[in-house]
């Protein structure tokens, strides 16, 4: 099944973008997320815990998050409630906790909102997402991938 959801263009400053997508969480909850196919795991602000369980991890399941002129960020998991993203239906979804705070108070002085998380290359990839910026908007295909090694190239007839 396809999905076609808006996107937001957020300008942060001059020539400085962050594309953004809005959520609903159980109790008519909205979460706006950033579109961050440069992140490689989908990460949620652990603050919101009302909308997640905790995940216990041995130590052989340590995350480890870095960002770009950050050290190392300490990370957990949690299993974040089903939400969906425009008519997109997700179950529940792993996802990694950090705290967003330094993220939502840059956001929040220019948006007068603030994010929930960040949608990383996991959930695209998995979901087959195309972004197309002309449109502004976000497909994503409902069947998820098993394999990374299989195409992800969407097939002509889904699109």
């Amino acid at each position: 099944m396809k999905y076609t959801i808006p996107l937001e263009l957020v300008e942060l400053e001059d020539h400085n973008y962050h594309l953004t997508v809005v959520s609903q969480f159980g109790g008519g909850r909205e979460g706006m997320w950033i579109i961050d196919s440069g992140a490689s795991k989908t990460v949620f602000d652990e603050s919101l815990k009302e909308l997640y369980i905790p995940v216990s991890m041995d130590e052989s399941l340590q995350i480890q998050s870095a960002g770009i002129g950050e050290g190392r960020l300490e990370t957990t998991l949690g299993e974040l409630q089903p939400f969906s993203i425009g008519e997109y239906e997700h179950p529940s979804l792993q996802v990694a906790l950090i705290d967003l705070s330094h993220i939502n108070k840059l956001y929040y002085h220019v948006t007068s909102k603030e994010i929930c998380g960040l949608i990383g290359s996991d959930f695209l990839l998995s979901h087959r997402a195309i972004i197309d910026y002309g449109k502004m908007e976000l497909v994503l295909f409902g069947k998820e991938i098993k394999s990374t090694s299989d195409s992800v190239t969407p097939e002509k007839s889904d699109i």
